[in-house]
């Protein structure tokens, strides 16, 4: 069996609002192994947004563990989880975060560029960046900038820039919400071959029809998990 890449152990999440306490998570238990395609839902208030946060190193818990692949990153400082974040964690956002003034190319190097581990050349660099745009369909696009191109292909620059650093985890965050029927369909796909190949993905997401492309659905409820359901087959591809 693969290890576990998440574990998240008796997590809980308090905001202070003044003098009033809310609770956002109440003790989460959950283990996601390396390979796993799940998907996070839940209605607003459950708790989804914090658990992304927590498991994206933006946030750390009020109390509990969090252990990315075995270690315990729960306490770790403001600057080493920007480390973690950009080494081992690839994140796709529902509005894509291009910078707008920089090819498409260009946006797919800069995780690696700042990586404290990055030992590549000028040439090597662009060669990985080319390769990771190839890898979702974008050969041949590399000099278009963010303006130049559809809402589906700048997610799919998105997700290039979330493999360049060969992440442990990829965390997509209503990677859909900003695109039509058909074009979330294709962008599915992708993240369906990504998991074939073996990457492990925790996607976030309130809608039924997206859930559905995981491989295990988690669906969180006043900040607890109420269910946790498997598909054993393999989904076809739309």
């Amino acid at each position: 069996m693969a290890p576990p890449v998440i574990e998240l152990i008796d997590l809980t999440k308090t905001y202070r609002m003044g003098e009033t306490e809310v609770p956002a998570l109440s003790g989460i238990n959950l283990e996601v192994r390396a390979g796993e395609y799940i998907a996070i839902m839940g209605p607003s208030g459950s708790g989804k947004s914090t658990m992304m946060n927590i498991i994206g190193c933006l946030d750390r818990p009020t109390s509990g563990r969090y252990l990315l692949e075995g270690t315990d990153v729960s306490t770790f400082s403001r600057d080493r989880r920007a480390e973690i974040r950009n080494e081992r964690i690839g994140f796709v956002f529902q509005n894509f975060n291009l910078l707008a003034r920089t090819s498409a190319i260009e946006n797919v190097e800069l995780p690696m560029i700042y990586s404290r581990k990055n030992s590549l050349n000028d040439r090597q660099l662009r060669e990985r960046a080319g390769a990771c745009l190839e890898r979702v369909g974008l050969q041949g696009w590399e000099k278009h900038n963010p303006s130049q191109l559809s809402g589906g292909q700048q997610q799919r620059v998105a997700i290039a820039r979330a493999l360049i650093n060969h992440p442990a985890i990829l965390l997509a965050d209503e990677p859909t919400g900003n695109l039509d029927t058909k074009t979330s369909e294709q962008v599915m796909g992708i993240f369906y071959d990504l998991n074939e190949e073996g990457i492990s993905i925790v996607l976030i997401t309130h809608e039924q029809d997206i859930a559905k492309h995981a491989k295990r659905t988690i669906s969180l409820r006043d900040g607890l998990v109420v269910a946790d359901h498997r598909v054993e087959k393999s989904r076809n591809k739309e």
